[in-house]
């Protein structure tokens, strides 16, 4: 059973930053990749960003430029810097990751991102 425990969440005003964390109950190595979504009120969950197994990253356009993932393989984590955040980035953040092998995704908890204006 893998486990993905999110934290750093919070309420912060516009044009601040917030760090998310993902730590994974097993090494990352063994996923194929790994990601943020978030999910709105009356939306459905995004891709918000991905860093695949041999370290490269996408982003969707509306984070480009603000947002970084990375990870820490020591520590079985993945994060998200967010900066230059906006009210639009109101939303429950989720943790992804995703084996090909068994084609199976795990979710974390999610935890929520207030931005206020």
């Amino acid at each position: 059973q893998v486990q993905l425990v999110e934290s750093g969440g919070g309420l912060v005003q516009a044009g601040g930053s917030l760090r998310l964390s993902c730590a994974a109950s097993r090494t990352i190595f063994s996923f194929n990749n790994m990601g943020w979504y978030r999910q709105a009120p009356g939306k459905q969950r995004e891709l918000v960003a991905r860093i695949l197994s041999g370290g490269s990253t996408n982003y969707a356009d509306s984070v480009k430029g603000r947002f970084t993932i990375s990870r820490d393989n020591a520590k079985n984590t993945v994060y998200l810097q967010m900066n230059s955040l906006k009210p639009e980035d109101t939303a429950v953040y989720y943790c992804n990751a995703y084996t090909v092998l068994t084609m199976t995704d795990y979710w974390g908890q999610g935890t929520q991102v207030t931005v206020s204006s």
